[in-house]
């Protein structure tokens, strides 16, 4: 599916699951999200990493709700624990089968993000990896002064904030050499079409998980 409807879908479902209780929606949107990955050929060995790294979050959340809610104290605590999952796997699927650039570039396409937004935050992920290089010369230059930066040192958070400030302007001038000017268009060589299929399904599907939460209310 196009991210622009997976992103649609995910805020139709995940709004409406901060309000609905519901451990057995909670089990549905988490084991059919599961499933769209799998479709999707994400590695199942990324989305075991993922979910055991959740795993003790959705467990400090029943413990929690266990002892200390005030009422119903089983059922709550088993509602935020699997709505921890779910809200998991729900981002999942917009995130691990799609690149940030395919996921930004639809935003701006059909849902009209600001096109200084999208190249703004394409920018800043490729920049992690010249942000961890720097990271490193920074201790080692300390290092061979025969210093060693600790995370409470105000020299080390001037160094980073000096080391910042020329990436930012390295950004602002390739962006201007680039041709990027702010609130105008930008064209792009390709395209994803959004079917109308595609809005379909994902009206059918929100409106689907509401209605089975208001009418069936299933614990």
């Amino acid at each position: 599916m196009n991210p622009a409807a997976v992103f649609i879908l995910m805020l139709g479902i995940g709004i409406p699951l901060t309000f609905i209780k519901s451990v057995i929606l909670n089990v549905v949107v988490s084991s059919v999200c599961l499933a769209y990955l799998l479709f999707c050929k994400v590695k199942p060995k990324t989305l075991l990493t993922m979910l055991l790294v959740a795993l003790p979050l959705a467990f400090g959340s029943y413990v929690s709700q266990r002892f200390y809610a005030s009422h119903d104290q089983v059922h709550m605590a088993w509602i935020y624990a699997t709505r921890i999952i779910a809200y998991l796997t729900l981002g999942a699927t917009l995130t691990l089968p799609n690149s940030v650039e395919n996921i930004l570039f639809n935003l701006a396409d059909h849902l009209h993000f600001s096109e200084t937004f999208v190249y703004g935050m394409l920018s800043s992920f490729n920049m992690i990896h010249t942000i961890k290089v720097q990271w490193k010369r920074i201790r080692y230059s300390a290092l061979v002064r025969g210093e060693r930066y600790r995370l409470f040192q105000p020299a080390l958070y001037l160094r980073i904030i000096v080391v910042s400030l020329n990436l930012s302007g390295d950004l602002a001038q390739a962006m201007t050499s680039q041709g990027f000017s702010e609130g105008f268009s930008r064209s792009r060589y390709e395209k994803d079409e959004l079917p109308v299929w595609q809005w379909l399904l994902v009206s059918i599907l929100t409106v689907s998980y509401v209605a089975c939460a208001i009418i069936f209310k299933p614990w």
